[in-house]
This record gives C-alpha cells, sequence and structure tokens, in this order.
C-alpha cells in the first residue's frame, strides 16, 4: 500500500509522472522491465527491493538511479501516518535532486 499511496498523493502533482508497481507476484501491478525502462528514476520502499531490480534487472541496476526510502510495510493505505513519511522522503529526495 505504500508505492499506491505514493502513486495516489503524487499522480495530479506536475513535477512527476508516477506509476507503481509491486515486486511480489500477486501485486495489483507486477513490476517489469518496460516499467523500469520507462522511468527516469525509480523509488523503492524497501532495501530488498533494490535488491530485487539487482538481481531481476541487472542492466537496469547499473543505469537508473535507485533510491530507498527506508518506509517499512506497516501501514495501510492512505493512512495519515504514511502520507506524511511519504511527503518527507519523496520532498527530500525531490530538493537534493536524487531523482
Amino acid at each position: 500500500m505504500r508505492s499506491a499511496t505514493a502513486h495516489k498523493i503524487y499522480e495530479a502533482d506536475e513535477r512527476f509522472e508516477v506509476r507503481s508497481a509491486g515486486t511480489d507476484s500477486t501485486a495489483n501491478v507486477v513490476l517489469t522491465e518496460d516499467l523500469l525502462q520507462w522511468a527516469d528514476g525509480i523509488l523503492v520502499m524497501e532495501k530488498h527491493h533494490r535488491n530485487h531490480i539487482r538481481r531481476h534487472f541487472p542492466d537496469i541496476y547499473n543505469t537508473k538511479s535507485i533510491v530507498c526510502l527506508y518506509i517499512p510495510d506497516d501501514y495501510d493505505y492512505m493512512q495519515e501516518e504514511l502520507i506524511e513519511i511519504l511527503k518527507d522522503k519523496i520532498e527530500d529526495v525531490y530538493r537534493r535532486r536524487l531523482i
């Protein structure tokens, strides 16, 4: 629900064109090479997501900016605390021009 929440809160933000996907095969949208190729920058919620990209898509891992936000899977969709954490971390990443 972290990526879906981030997608929802940034989908209308003119600074970004956003898409979200999960690394688990049960995700509504499963991460693909096409999605990763489309992206200029990639945000992941946990280190194991970045490791998944490194294992399954090594060329993309070596050529794209991938930033880990270190947000554990402890929140519900659009939970207020999650929204605040996402905004703080994503705005920091944006200010620092990491994506």
